[in-house]
Order: C-alpha cells, then structure tokens, then sequence
C-alpha cells in the first residue's frame, strides 16, 4: 500500500483551482476519512465511491483510508470529486498503475453503479488543466460543451471500468473534436416581418442591434413589443468563437447550456418579473452567475418592467456601466463577466393606455405608476421608443410586411464592421473619452443638442448615450460624421423622456 496523488479541480466563479487529492491506505480500523474542508455533499462520497468500485468489479480494500483533499483551505462542494477519489484508491492499493495519473486530471460525479456523471464547471476546469499541461478526464455527458476547445484537448469516459481500462492502456478514449462555425446565419423560426406595422420599432432595432445599444419599448398591450423584442435576436451576428467559448464557460458553472440547433447564437434570457436580485445578478455562499451573467454577449429582455421590484432593478445600474459583477460572499469573491444588451417594456399606464377615451388613469395615477422605475435606472437606456395602436384598416389591408430579419442583419453587419475597424468594438462600448474623440459634432450641432437635452432635463450621461447612438445611425448611413439628420433621429428616440415631462407639466 502506497501513497497515490491525484488532481481534479474546484470551481469558484470563472475559476477552477487545482486540488491534489492523497489517499493512504494503512491497517487499522476499516473505513473511509475525509478530510480537507469538504462539504456534505463531498462527505456523502464515500458511499457513492464504494458501490461504483463493487459495482465495477474492484476490491474495496477493508483498511483504514484517508483522503486528504488539498489545499485544506478551499472549499469543496457538490460530488464533483467523486471520480479523483476513486481513482486514488484504486491507485493506492495497487489495481491500477501510478505512472499516467501526473499526466491526467480527473473530474466527474460517480454513480452507484460505476457510470460518470457531468459535473458543472468543465470548461474553465479543462481550459486550467491545459495550461498545466494535463489532459482533463469527465463523463461524456460534457462532451457537447468542450467542442469549443482545441481538438483532443479532453478525453470522456462513461464508466469507471472504461477508464481504468484506459490506465491500463487496453483501450483509448473519446476525445473532443472542435466545433468550427457555420458559414450559414442561425435558421430562426421567427422573423422580423412577422411583425404588422410598427416601422418606428423596426428601425430602432436595427440601430440596438448596429450598436449594441439598450432600448425601452412602451405602448398599451398588443401593440408588439414582446414580439420585437425576442426578433432582436434574428439580426445580430452568430458570437464569434472567442465570445462563444466566454458563454460556454458561464453556462457550463449552471449547467444551462444546451445543443442548441442555432449555436453559436447569442443568449435571449427573459426572467419573470418576481425573480429576486440573487436570481438576476447572480448569489449564492459559492457565488453563481445570475441572468445577466448568462446574457454575456446576447439580450437580457425585462417585459413588464415596473412589476420587478425597484431594488431588482437598480442592482442592475452599476453591471450595466461596468459590464461585469463582482459578489463578495464570506468564503469567496468572483467576478462574472455581464457585458449584456438590456431590452425592456412596459406599458405607460396601470391601465395599459394613458391617452384618449381608453384612458382610465389620471396623469398624477400615470406618473406615479411609472415613477416604480428609478431616474438612473432609466438614463441607461440608449433609446425609448412608443408603440402605438394600429391605425385602422391595417389589419384588414395587410400587405408585404416589408424586409426580412436577413435582409436588415446584412446591414447590421456592416455597420459593426464599420464600428470594429474603426476602434475595435461596437458604438455602445465607447469610452466618455472615446466618446468625445469618435463622434464629434459642430459647434452648431453641439449648441443644438445641448438645448435639447436641457429642454428635456438629461444628464451628462445621456448626452454621451445620445451621441452614441447618433454614430451608429451614421454608420448606418455610411456617413464619415455625424450630421443633424442623425442627431435628431437620436433624439427622437427619447419617447419615455417626453413623456414624463408631459406628464410632470399636466400634474404641476
């Protein structure tokens, strides 16, 4: 009986830190101690270990076992380690060979029965080992998710036997084969002319989608908000496979990400209105990523907005400007990368209407209604557009509903393209001092926007946010500056604002 070292992985946010796991086989009383900070689910272990190792047909040794789980410091969690443990005391009592497990990582839950189970967490777990120059060893249940990575860069195994067999060197593993991305865009079953008028709302997506830019959506129920929301989607271009990779890590921690016919898509998550600030911002004693972690690099889409608690709401004011979240819990603080596009609707009133002999509210009831959502919260909207009724006849007179969501992404495309090779990312990421040096206005233009957003009471922020915008329908255009047109179109694209200082005039 020896000393056998093994190494598996921990997962803490977008990190996986290395553990060495030693077991010791000596006479004594028969059974199994764990030691090392492990948690309950770590503890149960032992149980799961022993029958997979009878199940499997191998000698469960009747000595005193000890399995030290270092460093003793980090905590350990959930049955990921179940498979390292097992191949430590199959390697410490002799029945498999010491000389691949230096080269080898081990990570996977054990079943009663021998079989290996996923675990979350396996693509920062794979890409850790490889910068250690070892080969990640899971269940075939992560397969799909570590196509990603760099061919033969992992190796899966189903069962505990298969893979002794493989120690053993009788047999040889399933490898990962990466993932190369289709030329082809994602087959949507939705498209954008789906949609009956509402032309406004068309033009402001594509401008959202050119630019990356967050958008609130307002007008009575039916008018099609939720239904241009999700068409967002259908006119942004696949992730690129760095992106892609950076989305696959965050899912793979919640075990969300699925094989997805459309993958490399972009991530749509659209949370009900009673999810808690945890649930959207991400929590936990070992912190998961929230909703706006698992929209990086897609859409965050928040319909009935004043129903989310305002506490929600203004959690997500600060992930917003940063583009990531930091959560600080006592046994550990990570950081998630958040860099999402935020779509959001809502209706102007309790009622649904706020004008004309549909209205059943008062402006003070309207504006009190509204007031749920916070001043800043609202001054990370890039664009508010109104959704109004259908005038009459459109519906009984449908005609060709105009481009499709291909025709509007080749453009989207352009413009991005324009965007990156101009500075290296999107309009809505610019810097203020980006900002400044990137979308320069005349002097008039500059008077002119100015008196604009005084007349409208914006702040600093939304000077900068207008700007943005106003570059991205420039680079619609193809225009090397911006002019008035695009400003003003910019402009035009702050519905909310106007309507609250209609209102605040209508109750003074």
């Amino acid at each position: 009986m020896t000393l056998a070292i093994v190494y598996t992985r921990a997962s803490i946010g977008m990190d996986a830190p290395l553990v060495t796991v030693e077991a010791h086989i000596s006479n004594g009383l028969p059974g199994l101690t764990l030691v090392g900070l492990p948690e309950t689910a770590v503890k149960e272990a032992r149980d799961r270990v022993r029958s997979a190792l009878l199940n499997s047909g191998f000698e469960y040794p009747a000595k005193k076992m000890t399995i030290n789980l270092a460093p003793a410091d980090l905590p350990k969690e959930s049955g990921r380690y179940d498979l390292a443990i097992a191949i430590a005391i199959l390697a410490s009592s002799g029945q498999i060979p010491h000389d691949a497990l230096n080269q080898h990582e081990f990570l996977g839950e054990l079943a009663l029965s021998g079989f290996i189970r996923h675990v979350n967490g396996s693509i920062p777990a794979a890409q850790a080992a490889l910068t250690q120059n070892r080969l990640l060893i899971l269940s075939v249940e992560n397969q799909h998710q570590l196509n990603l990575l760099p061919a033969n860069s992992v190796k899966f195994s189903s069962t505990l036997l298969e893979l002794c067999h493989f120690l053993h060197k009788k047999t040889d593993l399933v490898s990962n084969q990466y993932f190369s991305k289709s030329p082809h865009p994602p087959n949507y079953e939705h498209d954008i002319n789906d949609i009956i008028g509402q032309e406004q709302g068309k033009r402001a997506l594509e401008i959202c989608a050119s630019g990356g830019h967050n958008l609130l959506l307002l007008g009575p129920p039916g008018t099609g908000k939720t239904m241009l929301a999700s068409r967002l989607m259908t006119l942004l271009p696949s992730l690129t496979p760095q992106e892609a990779l950076e989305v696959a890590s965050l899912h793979s921690l919640t075990h969300t990400l699925t094989e997805d016919p459309n993958w490399p898509a972009r991530p749509f998550r659209s949370p009900h209105h009673s999810a808690s600030v945890a649930a959207l911002i991400g929590g936990g004693s070992l912190p998961k990523p929230g909703e706006i972690s698992l929209a990086h690099h897609g859409i965050l889409f928040l319909d009935e907005l004043p129903e989310f608690s305002r506490s929600v709401l203004d959690a997500l004011r600060e992930p917003l400007e940063s583009r990531k979240v930091i959560i600080s819990r006592a046994k550990a603080k990570v950081c998630f990368p958040s860099n999402f596009q935020l779509i959001a609707a809502l209706n102007p009133s309790p009622t649904g209407h706020y004008q004309g002999e549909i209205s059943r509210s008062s402006p003070a009831k309207i504006l009190r209604y509204l007031s749920r959502i916070s001043g800043p919260f609202l001054d990370r909207f890039d664009l508010s557009i109104e959704l109004p009724l259908l005038p009459l006849g459109t519906l009984s007179h449908q005609t060709n509903q105009g481009e499709t969501s291909e025709q509007i992404r080749i453009r989207v495309i352009a413009a991005r393209n324009k965007q990156i090779e101009r500075i290296g990312k999107i309009n809505s990421q610019l810097t203020s001092r980006e900002t400044t040096i990137f979308c320069k206005l005349s002097t008039e233009d500059a008077l002119f926007l100015e008196h604009a957003l005084n007349k409208l009471g914006l702040s600093i922020r939304a000077w900068h946010r207008i700007l943005r915008v106003s570059r991205t329908i420039a680079d619609l255009n193809a225009s090397r500056h911006i002019e008035r047109a695009h400003l003003l179109e910019a402009l035009g694209y702050r519905a909310m604002d106007k309507l609250l200082l209609h209102l605040q005039k209508q109750v003074s």
